[in-house]
């Protein structure tokens, strides 16, 4: 049987949440042309980080009743009755409160008054209401999802900037197709929770298709870093390479070899993201190597 810490653990989602983090951490070091401040990239990372898991045990808390019918979450310790109600409920306020005191007296307010935002955002606005309310749940609610980088930018800047907002973007024409995929494998779990997910709502074609258009959109996005000036020709390359292989899985995806190819999509979106904001931040320290001391890319940050 597990033991209670890694029940605990579990609440926070940690794949979920390492993903989450990674693109805050990014977030970072694209804020600044050198390494960013110490005591705000550590601090924000850890109060971004308890964040997230704070919204992620809510979530656990609202969703109990769905995830006892659904294949994939019915082994969650609220769906199982390893922890009751009121010890996930502490569990997430002690979390979110841990995380504002950090942001708040280490990090700048803007930090702070974000990731609360966000928590709010994913936690209440897309669980609570948006999750269960239409099946465009996961294009608005996305919206949640893609601040990590915004709020790392804000921790090490106390600002935020339209670069930060370019990467929130990314993330938010990233997250339909990359949902949708995992969606349409388990549409029969969503359904027989009655949750209005599009492959339940509309069907698995119709929202096979909306996954192409996502990922159209999201190669034309992924190629605004590059022209705004905010990074080079590797990170194109490499934006290029991985958009190719995302469309050629979304239009795999329309007339697949078998269900699991679905899946497949959802675990190559994963990768997909990663690798990309991989490509943004070597390139970010590329150019500020052939950049000299306060050219272009300084004063590109600097406005």
């Amino acid at each position: 049987m597990p033991s209670i810490a890694s029940q605990y653990l579990e609440l926070t989602k940690p794949r979920v949440v390492a993903l989450i983090v990674f693109t805050a951490i990014i977030g970072m070091f694209l804020a600044v042309p050198g390494w960013p401040p110490l005591r705000e990239s550590v601090v924000g990372f850890i109060g971004i980080w308890l964040a997230a898991g704070s919204a992620a045990a809510i979530n656990h808390l609202i969703d109990q009743r769905i995830d006892r019918l659904m294949a994939r979450t019915s082994h969650r310790p609220l769906a199982t009755g390893t922890l009751t109600p009121t010890q996930v409920l502490a569990f997430a306020i002690g979390l979110g409160t841990l995380s504002m005191t950090l942001l708040i007296a280490f990090v700048n307010p803007l930090t702070a008054a974000l990731t609360f935002a966000s928590l709010i955002g994913y936690a209440v606005v897309y669980t609570a209401f948006l999750k269960r309310a239409t099946p465009q749940n996961i294009v608005i609610g996305g919206a949640a999802g893609a601040a990590p980088p915004v709020l790392g930018w804000a921790a090490v800047t106390g600002e935020v900037h339209p670069y930060a907002l370019l990467l929130f973007l990314i993330i938010f024409v990233w997250t339909p197709p990359h949902f949708w995929a995992l969606a349409i494998f388990r549409r029969e779990d969503y359904s027989r929770a009655q949750v209005p997910m599009l492959p339940v709502t509309h069907g698995v074609t119709y929202t096979r298709w909306h996954v192409l258009a996502y990922t159209i959109l999201l190669v034309i996005v992924t190629v605004l870093p590059y022209l705004t000036g905010m990074s080079g020709l590797f990170y194109l390359g490499g934006a290029l390479v991985l958009g190719a292989g995302f469309l050629w899985y979304a239009i795999v995806l329309l007339n697949p070899p078998d269900e699991l190819f679905a899946m497949k999509v959802f675990n190559y979106s994963i990768i997909y993201l990663m690798a990309l904001f991989a490509f943004l931040l070597v390139d970010h320290y590329l150019v500020a190597e052939a950049a000299p001391v306060g050219g272009f890319f300084l004063e590109k940050v600097g406005g």
